[in-house]
């Protein structure tokens, strides 16, 4: 008997958000005492927030309900088991970082999967699911350079292998950027591009193109030693190094890699110490024909609180920027994600997700992701209003406010009567009709007030707007035509929003 994911229809909401602000301070130390779990599943939202974009946050962590803590073990419930599985493996680091931070390290998270059978006649039943069960590929121990053996057979790239060259999609916007990838990919250390300096606003595609040539090398020549690391990890293992007295290890490791690629950079500003090291492993590496490959979200001139000297070395060789992509380009990156994901998606829909998610790459993938999971989740059929509620729920486009005016002149179009004459005192049926159709649009879908709508329709007053919404909604239980009719008007408003 096969058993399917299934949503229970218990979304998380910004109740307790709301609470919280209601509730005094003794008030928030009972709800701590009495271990309510929301309660600390709320400080673990707070740091993922401050972590992730507002669309990651909205899709993938609303939707998580806490509903049990036994001790150190938080119980949280989520919609299905590709919610979990998604959950896992792109936040792993932040989730489990979070939970030790509010828990404390000896700390346990749950999840609990609602499923029902195939059998309508068996009751529905949860799954519980323990997490941190698989650490990911690219977890980075602190002190890479104190494992026991780090022969070139068993060096850790820290790669992720879905970063290649061959799915990064080109444009005008990143085409240089590309195309000396290409050439360092080829040839690391042999050519004029070293360091390779790459950089752009967040999102742009800078860790999928520095990743995608360290992929590139590691399949020509498996015994290259290429390393993925930020430069927050960097001065991470600098300082437990010099904690540790390991200072001898962490410089022979860092000096013996082939490849070496540091993401956000502008994140040496001010560690004075970090940056002195670095300046010499920079030179020790250039010397030997190491490459180097660096990305920053500001050029090297920029860099705010970083030594002189070490931005004259990050100019020696070859900066690149990546600018925001154009629109057939995000299209492109969509139609590539439809390709990757096995799912059509009408070019309409393509084009709505292109033109109005402009900011960067991981927003624009993000609103795919969100489309997507309304879709699979929701049980919920692709549609162009799908799209559009979609990017208004995760505030990445603004709801388009219908005004009095569009209502009137829909209204007006469709009977084919003047606008003077619904404005008018005239008693006539299709004229009142109309007047009380459009009174009842405008109610529905503005946020006037019964008096400003009555004054905007010929000056009438609150009462005159009721009677005028009662009477269309007598008209849409007893008559056929001018439900259809009404159906027609809503349709045609809602697209517009």
């Amino acid at each position: 008997m096969t058993e399917r994911a299934k949503i229970t229809g218990s979304i998380y909401s910004n109740d307790f958000f709301e609470k919280k602000q209601e509730l005094g301070l003794a008030e928030l130390k009972s709800l701590s005492s009495k271990n309510e779990p929301q309660y600390f599943w709320e400080k673990c939202l707070v740091i993922i927030k401050d972590n992730v974009s507002q669309s990651v946050f909205r899709t993938w962590f609303e939707p998580i309900k806490a509903i049990r803590l036994e001790g150190k073990e938080l119980v949280i419930t989520v919609p299905s088991q590709f919610f979990f599985e998604w959950i896992e493996e792109h936040y792993y680091d932040l989730l489990k970082a979070s939970l030790h931070k509010v828990l404390g390290a000896d700390s346990r998270l749950l999840y609990e999967v609602m499923v029902d059978s195939s059998d309508s006649k068996q009751k529905k039943k949860s799954i519980k699911i323990p997490a941190f069960r698989y650490a990911p590929s690219t977890q980075q121990p602190v002190l890479p350079f104190s494992q026991a053996d780090t022969s070139k057979n068993e060096f850790q790239t820290f790669l992720h292998p879905r970063f290649t060259l061959e799915n990064f999609i080109v444009g005008d916007s990143n085409q240089l950027a590309h195309s000396a990838a290409n050439a360092v990919a080829s040839k690391p250390g042999g050519t004029k591009f070293n360091p390779l300096f790459i950089y752009g606003g967040s999102g742009m595609g800078k860790t999928h193109l520095a990743q995608a040539i360290g992929n590139h090398i590691i399949r020509k020549n498996p015994k290259v030693r290429v390393l993925y690391t930020v430069s927050e990890r960097f001065t991470m293992e600098f300082v437990d190094a010099l904690k540790n007295q390991k200072m001898n290890d962490f410089i022979n490791f860092y000096r013996g890699i082939d490849v070496l690629i540091i993401e956000d950079i502008q994140f040496f500003a001010g560690k004075e110490k970090t940056q002195d090291n670095f300046f010499h492993t920079f030179n020790a590496l250039l010397q030997a024909g190491k490459q180097i490959i660096l990305t920053s979200d500001k050029p090297p001139r920029e860099l705010k609180d970083v030594n002189e000297r070490l931005i004259s070395r990050f100019q020696w060789g070859l900066t690149v920027d990546i600018q925001a992509p154009d629109l057939e380009l995000r299209m492109a990156i969509l139609k590539r994600k439809c390709d990757d994901e096995g799912i059509e998606i009408p070019d309409e829909i393509v084009e709505y997700l292109a033109r109005n998610v402009t900011n960067n790459i991981r927003e624009l993938e993000g609103a795919f992701i969100s489309l997507l999971a309304k879709v699979t989740l929701d049980q919920r059929e692709m549609s162009l209003d799908l799209a559009k509620e979609s990017l208004y729920g995760l505030g990445l486009c603004e709801q388009r406010k219908i005004t009095l005016e569009d209502i009137m002149k829909l209204v007006t179009d469709f009977y084919d009567i003047p606008v003077e004459q619904v404005l008018s005192k005239s008693r006539k049926h299709e004229i009142v009709l109309a007047r009380q159709m459009s009174m009842y649009l405008s109610k529905y879908f503005t946020t006037h007030s019964l008096k400003v709508i009555g004054e905007f329709f010929g000056n009438r007053d609150h009462s005159t707007v009721l009677h005028a919404y009662t009477a269309i909604e007598n008209y849409l239980s007893t008559d056929k035509k001018v439900k259809l009719t009404f159906e027609n008007f809503m349709n045609e408003l809602k697209k517009r929003i």
